[in-house]
């Protein structure tokens, strides 16, 4: 899982590469991003980090019931953000309307960027040779060189 570093509010770029939006949770097994508005996609994660001690780290059970959650509390409805959440055996992306939804090839993208860099890692996962994060690297370079709110300070994190 790749992602870049850079905080935009509205139009303007508030930090250009220290924004962390890929980090390890839970066991250490689980590798969780976000897009969109910082403190709504870290809230997210710590709420799915409560979900995953309560349901023994099986990452598809505490998407589900954090996606309801998110869903139906009234809090938890106005958060602004898309999450991916990965383990060795499944991706999933999260959003507040309650849907987990499970590529079939595992490639997924979220964020201004994301459509970018979901398309040249698709391109790029049939080219001999290249590992898995050759992909994510190259492939959020692209991203980073078309979308002017990503940038090319990649975070790359892997199960």
């Amino acid at each position: 899982m790749a992602g870049d570093g850079q905080a935009t509010l509205g139009e303007a770029v508030v930090f250009k590469s220290k924004s962390v939006k890929v980090r390890r949770i839970g066991n250490g097994n689980i590798i969780a991003g976000f897009a969109g508005a910082a403190a709504d996609g870290i809230t997210l994660i710590e709420r799915l980090e409560a979900k995953l001690e309560k349901h023994a780290n099986q990452l598809k059970r505490a998407a589900v019931e954090l996606a309801k959650d998110w869903r139906m509390d009234k809090y938890l409805r106005q958060l602004q953000a898309y999450m991916i959440v990965a383990d060795k055996d499944v991706s999933l992306v999260l959003n507040g309307t309650g849907e987990v939804m499970e590529p079939d090839d595992g490639i997924i993208g979220i964020g201004s960027g994301g459509n970018y860099a979901m398309a040249a890692a698709k391109a790029l996962y049939d080219v001999e040779g290249l590992s898995l994060e050759e992909i994510a690297q190259k492939a959020m370079k692209i991203a980073g060189d078309i979308d002017i709110y990503t940038n090319h300070n990649v975070t790359i994190e892997k199960v």
